[in-house]
């Protein structure tokens, strides 16, 4: 049974390993992921842990975490290229553990439920260098017409 893909994680996987910043996302760019694997519901993207991502105390800031959450999910969701437009309803982000300047992160989404208007998602967020999972969100994305 062939793998169920899309135009958008065609283009991902022409990416891959590759910095990018042509997103229709400004958010997007200025993370500067580098796509490793696209399936459809699924994203995996690194990051490197720059000087404005941090907090005074040298470490990764909780709103980039939270933002690099946010984003993955609406990424998956926009690559799955489903009718309407989706937007994130809750969010909520457990933090475990930190990563600092220079760090290379790496983010990895799931769609857990596809709903008729209901998209559940999660997304972790590791140090591989350290095996340590920094972050994990779980969001709903409620389909909009706009």
């Amino acid at each position: 049974m062939a793998e169920r893909t899309t135009k958008i994680i065609e283009v991902i996987k022409e990416k891959i390993g590759r910095p990018n910043q042509s997103s229709p996302s400004p958010f997007t760019n200025w993370l500067q992921p580098v796509a490793k694997e696209a399936e459809y519901g699924s994203l995996t993207f690194e990051y490197t842990v720059r000087k404005e991502m941090i907090n005074p105390v040298e470490i990764l800031h909780g709103g980039v975490v939270a933002g690099i959450i946010d984003d993955m999910m609406g990424a998956t969701v926009y690559s799955m290229e489903l009718p309407g437009q989706y937007v994130t309803v809750n969010l909520d982000v457990s933090f475990f553990a930190m990563a600092k300047l220079g760090d290379i992160i790496q983010a990895r989404t799931r769609m857990l439920k596809l709903g008729k208007n209901i998209i559940n998602m999660e997304c972790e967020i590791w140090n591989p260098a350290k095996e340590r999972m920094i972050a994990k969100g779980n969001a709903n994305l409620m389909r909009v017409d706009v």
